[in-house]
């Protein structure tokens, strides 16, 4: 499976449109939510952004853009409020694969190590 695979955002404007908070996740057991951690025990923190393309060199519209949820792998070091334009510290891609109720699904998940105001 393609795991970590570098992305690289240059070309493309990041606003974000749910502030980063911790990452969780319900435990099926018990029915509460838990926060999500990596194995050492740091909690990942979550962030969902609008990535749009920024114009041609020509000054032609790109595409009107995606929404991503980006998992960070640290807590952002300066508020990230919504409508700020972010750049993401080593992003990347991992391609995943399941199986739910017999019916087979596939994915992107986006990972950070970090995020931060742009400029």
């Amino acid at each position: 499976m393609l795991r970590n695979i570098p992305v690289m955002l240059e070309g493309y404007r990041l606003m974000v449109l749910e502030e980063p908070e911790l990452k969780t996740r319900k435990n099926e057991k018990t029915g509460e939510f838990e926060t999500v951690t990596d194995f050492e025990g740091t909690p990942q923190y979550v962030i969902s952004v609008h990535a749009k393309p920024r114009k041609k060199a020509d000054g032609t519209r790109a595409g009107k853009g995606d929404e991503i949820r980006v998992t960070l792998e640290t807590e952002p070091q300066e508020e990230i409020p919504d409508g700020a334009i972010v750049e993401f510290i080593n992003p990347r891609i991992s391609h995943w694969e399941n199986e739910l109720n017999g019916r087979a699904m596939s994915g992107l998940a986006w990972k950070a190590t970090g995020v931060k105001l742009a400029g």
